[in-house]
């Protein structure tokens, strides 16, 4: 591949009208599987009171969702890596859209949690893809920055889901909370319309009037950046098992790597997201509410996920999410030491900020260590198997208070993964590999093709 190829038009190209569209577009992607995801703790009461559900039995069916983020995160975006991206966040979205909708319908727990299964399949392809679209697009002076703002939409999502919660169940009950999930739906038109796929992809199929159409949106003088005649484009081989890919080149242990800090990252969040306010409560802090952990956790997520992505594209992101797990470990075992309400809420934001916002920053540098022919196979894997770690953190803390562990203890226990996850990221290689692998044929993008 060429100093001159695609994607190094791509990579060196300025951030315009294209690249803040596509933004946007992921933006609202997530934003919508952030609210699908979290929508479902504000209708809860209500289920648990309707259907008479138990605590275990209203847990077992929010479990149900993330089982279903596993298997999305996994084969879904192995399949945008073989099929491409739009296709898949297309899938992803509808998926999502349509089944969280169809739970707002549901008359009993049954079809209410296969649902939720089905729509957290939708939830697990969306981030991978999204993030692995971006990445290709974005110009390398802004990757960072972009990637972090468009996950934002999780905490987004977050706050959300409670204000129109808050906006229809006093009046039209908890239904119209899932049906406003159609939405994504309603657009799906200007989706497949103005959402653009995979260069790399586009480049496999020989679709050339639409790799020339959109490097005219990004760069209308893309032709006179092309100093060469001709540029070859290796077209990198289709595997049948395309996660073997992420072993291969001396990428072995960086995979399994990040597999164990996504673990760790997630167990933390879903912990904290689930028993913050309870443990806090325990500690002896009475008069503060959950509604202002919770803004104080996603509000210094949100602010502080779009400074560290901007602090990324200028010193790099690998110190710095290490950096940032160690301070959200310290902070998390602060917290089980009792002082006074302005260092407590500052500690919850930053521990939101080395938690959520970190895991932003994560997915943005695990795309861009993997090549292209299984970014979105990496970054699916990664956040599949973090999953496990999602799933495990609420069962370690109820099993925490059920054991009536001294509180202090409890929060470092949630503290150690972000030690783990640190020391792991440090173990990871500096890099990925520099050159994808080619097969014996390539695609020949010639003046003709491009021009």
């Amino acid at each position: 591949m060429s100093s001159n190829s695609i994607k190094h038009i791509l990579d060196e190209s300025k951030f315009n009208r294209f690249h803040l569209g596509l933004l946007l577009w992921c933006l609202f992607f997530v934003s919508f599987e952030g609210y699908d995801l979290v929508v479902y703790g504000s209708v809860v009461p209500f289920l648990t009171k309707e259907w008479e559900l138990s605590p275990i039995q209203a847990g077992v069916i929010g479990s149900y969702g993330l089982f279903g983020m596993m298997f999305g995160s996994i084969i879904l975006s192995l399949l945008a890596d073989r099929f491409g991206r739009k296709s898949i966040i297309i899938v992803s979205v509808t998926f999502f859209s349509i089944f969280t909708s169809i739970s707002g319908f549901a008359t009993d727990e049954q079809l209410f949690s296969w649902c939720r299964f089905l729509a957290g399949v939708g939830f697990g392809g969306t981030l991978p893809t999204v993030i692995s679209l971006l990445t290709e697009y974005i110009p390398k002076s802004s990757k960072n920055k972009a990637i972090t703002i468009a996950l934002c939409g999780n905490q987004v999502g977050g706050i959300l889901a409670p204000l129109i919660g808050v906006a229809v169940f006093s009046s039209l009950g908890w239904r119209p909370a899932l049906w406003f999930s159609v939405i994504p739906i309603l657009l799906l038109p200007l989706i497949i319309k103005y959402l653009p796929e995979s260069p790399q992809f586009l480049i496999r199929k020989g679709k050339f009037d639409s790799i020339k159409a959109t490097l005219e949106k990004i760069d209308p003088n893309y032709q006179d950046r092309m100093k060469v005649e001709q540029t070859t484009i290796l077209e990198p081989p289709v595997e049948r098992t395309p996660i073997i890919g992420l072993f291969k080149n001396k990428m072995g242990l960086s995979t399994v790597l990040f597999c164990i800090v996504y673990f760790m990252g997630l167990l933390m969040i879903y912990g904290l997201n689930t028993w913050l306010p309870k443990l806090m409560q325990s500690a002896g802090y009475p008069l503060i509410s959950s509604l202002g952990f919770a803004i104080f956790l996603n509000g210094g997520a949100l602010i502080g996920t779009i400074i560290i992505g901007v602090i990324a594209d200028k010193k790099g992101s690998k110190k710095l999410i290490t950096g940032l797990y160690v301070v959200g470990a310290i902070c998390l075992a602060l917290l089980g030491i009792k002082s006074n309400i302005f260092l407590l809420y500052m500690l919850i934001a930053i521990a939101g900020v080395c938690t959520m916002g970190n895991q932003s920053l994560l997915n943005a540098f695990v795309s861009q260590y993997y090549p292209n022919n299984v970014r979105s196979t990496g970054v699916g894997l990664a956040n599949g198997v973090g999953r496990l770690g999602g799933m495990l953190g609420p069962t370690l803390g109820g099993v925490l208070l059920s054991l009536n562990v001294p509180i202090g203890l409890c929060f470092l226990v949630f503290a150690l993964p972000g030690v783990f996850a640190a020391v792991s990221l440090f173990l990871v290689r500096k890099s990925g590999p520099q050159v994808e692998p080619v097969s014996s044929k390539s695609t020949k993008l010639s003046s003709t093709n491009l021009g």
